[in-house]
């Protein structure tokens, strides 16, 4: 069990994951598409208390990409249709887990955006964690989104192109609101990002692994963070720095 082997000082305080394998995970089944993404919610649902019981702050999940919009528009109605379902304000008041959105809720159905924002004020005041889920998000539009917000700025005069650094981006994204997770965790077996925190994952530490989503449980949670507290951060500093910095 490698909770057991877990150094709960050392635990992150946030974790993103890219929910990958849904729809192969049904396939290798005999199932529907649909039926993989049913089992990915039930798993995310089944996460929220162990990330919670942890002391992890922060979780931020991939559920839409601004990509998925040009999937079938079948599949793109199913998944609508799910998120609607699914989403469900109880589960978060039940883990006393804050809900956060970031993306272009916008594009989302009138009805989902509703229920987006019931869940977003319902739980508002929760102090255990954050859920974040990235619905109709990519980093390219999070990005493209903060440099007219920064443009805007200097076009009326309250910012000057000189004093734009790094806490200048970091304020006009999405995720504001969020520390830079500390570990990515990608299931399905795929080794890319795929558009997701690009900026905000710079110095992050990324855990892949096969097992596709709706069998990612607790024991691979604690397998991935216990990776995780295998590596050394560095933070392009040297291994002598860092373990300086530690013993001070």
């Amino acid at each position: 069990m490698y909770k057991e082997k877990l150094d709960l000082t050392r635990i992150p305080q946030h974790i993103a994951v890219i929910m990958d394998g849904n729809g192969r995970w049904a396939k290798e089944r005999g199932m529907k598409r649909r039926d993989g993404h049913v089992a990915g919610t039930e798993a995310l649902k089944n996460i929220l208390k162990p990330v919670r019981d942890l002391g992890i702050k922060y979780l931020t999940v991939y559920a839409f990409s601004t990509e998925n919009w040009n999937r079938p528009d079948e599949e793109v109605e199913a998944l609508m249709a799910l998120l609607y379902e699914k989403l469900d304000v109880n589960l978060f008041m039940e883990n006393d887990v804050r809900f956060c959105v970031i993306g272009d809720v916008s594009r989302l159905p009138q009805h989902l955006q509703a229920v987006v924002n019931h869940c977003l004020e319902t739980t508002a005041n929760n102090t255990k964690g954050t859920l974040t889920v990235a619905l109709s998000y990519s980093s390219k539009w999070e990005l493209v989104e903060a440099t007219k917000k920064i443009a805007r700025r200097v076009q009326d005069g309250t910012l000057q192109v000189d004093d734009i650094n790094e806490s200048t981006i970091d304020e006009s994204l999405n995720t504001s609101f969020l520390p830079d997770p500390d570990l990515l965790i990608r299931t399905g077996g795929e080794y890319r990002l795929s558009n997701f925190l690009l900026w905000q994952c710079a110095y992050t530490e990324l855990y892949f692994c096969d097992t596709y989503w709706p069998d990612f449980d607790e024991e691979e949670l604690c397998k991935a963070i216990w990776n995780y507290q295998q590596r050394e951060r560095r933070f392009g500093k040297t291994s002598e720095q860092v373990i300086g910095t530690t013993e001070q």
